[in-house]
């Protein structure tokens, strides 16, 4: 589905998102060392983009969706971000494949159902708050042009 201009920013952080998930179950594979040395990059990549992409989301969009009444694609959406804090403040470098594939299906869930009731449900105006939130919100610093162990 195509997204509309409001939604284009998170959308474009969840493309950041999915590159990061699948280098982290490339590094999975990985002897000890390795998944230490790409745990250590994916708790500084959290905390730099998907940490602030959440703040984002939790302030804004999930705001605005509760107040549309869409209390259970909120709730699973916060639940699912708690589980991702709670995974990388584990810091366990074995769960690499489980945060990859935890955060994969995070974003899948949010692109197919999450923004689509958003468009579907979301008027002009709440619409225009969140462009507006968005604009004013500094942009995570992006580190994907460092690769990720290995």
């Amino acid at each position: 589905m195509r997204r509309i201009p409001p939604l284009r920013r998170l959308s474009r952080e969840h493309h950041t998102g999915l590159v990061l998930a699948k280098r982290a179950r490339a590094a999975a594979a990985g002897p000890a060392p390795v998944q230490a040395a790409a745990w250590a990059e994916l708790r500084a990549r959290f905390d730099a983009e998907l940490a602030p992409h959440f703040a984002l989301e939790e302030q804004g969009l999930l705001a605005a969706m509760a107040a549309a009444g869409e209390t259970a694609l909120v709730a699973r959406t916060l639940a699912e971000h708690a589980a991702l804090r709670e995974l990388i403040a584990a810091e366990q470098p074995a769960h690499l494949a489980t945060f990859s594939d935890l955060l994969t299906a995070h974003i899948r869930f949010e692109e197919a159902e999450l923004f689509a009731a958003a468009q579907r449900v979301l008027d002009a105006p709440t619409l225009a708050r969140l462009a507006e939130l968005h604009a004013a919100a500094p942009a995570p610093r992006c580190a994907l042009r460092l690769p990720l162990v290995p």
